[in-house]
């Protein structure tokens, strides 16, 4: 299992980043929450940060949002060093935030919250934004759904136009259309220029929206690469179906992994080259044979095993 990053490009290939981090670090007592973290956001990309429960994502969001002092190392927010807390508090005037865990004051409507962040911020895009999500306004947020909360939470971190937003599990408790409906937004925002860092569980939507993705387990980054890319090291999905039972040490090979056969069936992933595969197919009667891309959670397996299912923070 790799527990280091290997063969990855861990420096932007562009001049300006919107978010850089270096060797940033964060310990409590024993443990060590991040363990030397770099790497940057470019401008104008959905970076997706990936990780299962307790692996440090929302601990790296936090340092850089300034909330919590990094043990060592540093990152920089829209050029602001997080350390500088007077040049970090301008900078985030100019950064949308969505966490995972909504703080609203739930005694307001939902429309007193907004014009309390509007005074704080500026609200340029609320109308527009409330055409898409549509939260109860006139109705305080305490009767609120999880989904709802939710949706008030987009509007917010998004209104007052930031260059920069960041995301903790952005589509938490929406239903399927409204996360269709967050996701073309959320291409529409990368096509108009702006940034977004975009924590989430759920790999299908960031496999579906995301640019590039960097992966943390246990506190250290373990891959950090665009998405294709990523599923091209993944290896093939690939279905054999054979006209007669096979012996299953015979058949496989050191470049097949999670193999599973099932009578006259044999399902596996193969991380060789693809000449090789068909090679060592035709030696077979087959019936059927099916090859594809993987999917993330596939992916996932290789860096964290059978338990590696991805949960929030």
């Amino acid at each position: 299992m790799r527990t280091q990053i290997e063969d990855v490009e861990t420096e932007s290939d562009h001049d300006e980043a919107t978010i850089r981090l270096d060797s940033l670090t964060k310990r409590y007592g024993d443990v060590t929450a991040n363990d030397g973290i770099s790497f940057d956001v470019e401008a104008g990309e959905i970076f997706g940060y990936l990780g299962p429960n307790g692996a440090g994502k929302t601990t790296t969001i936090r340092l850089l949002l300034g909330l919590i002092k990094p043990t060592s190392g540093t990152a920089e927010v829209l050029g602001e060093d997080i350390r500088d807390r007077r040049a970090l508090t301008e900078a985030k005037a100019n950064v949308g935030y969505l966490p995972d865990t909504l703080g609203f004051e739930e005694r307001l409507t939902g429309r007193q919250a907004l014009d309390y962040f509007a005074r704080m911020r500026g609200d340029e895009r609320r109308d527009e934004l409330l055409e898409l999500f549509r939260p109860p306004l006139d109705k305080s947020i305490e009767t609120y759904s999880h989904g709802n909360k939710r949706m008030l939470g987009i509007v917010q971190a998004f209104m007052h136009d930031p260059d920069l937003v960041i995301l903790d599990e952005p589509t938490s408790g929406l239903d399927p259309l409204k996360q269709d409906r967050m996701h073309l937004f959320l291409e529409e925002e990368r096509d108009a220029g702006k940034t977004i860092f975009f924590s989430s569980h759920v790999l299908s939507e960031v496999q579906r929206v995301c640019d590039r993705v960097g992966i943390i387990r246990e506190g250290e980054l373990v891959a950090l690469e665009d998405i294709d890319d990523l599923l091209k090291r993944g290896g093939k999905q690939v279905r054999v179906h054979l006209a007669e039972p096979v012996d299953e040490q015979r058949f496989t090979t050191e470049e097949m992994i999670d193999v599973e056969v099932v009578d006259r069936t044999v399902r596996f992933t193969y991380t060789g080259e693809p000449a090789a595969l068909l090679e060592h197919l035709v030696q077979y009667e087959l019936e059927d044979v099916e090859i594809g891309d993987p999917q993330l959670d596939e992916i996932f397996k290789h860096y964290y095993g059978d338990d590696g299912l991805v949960g929030g923070e």
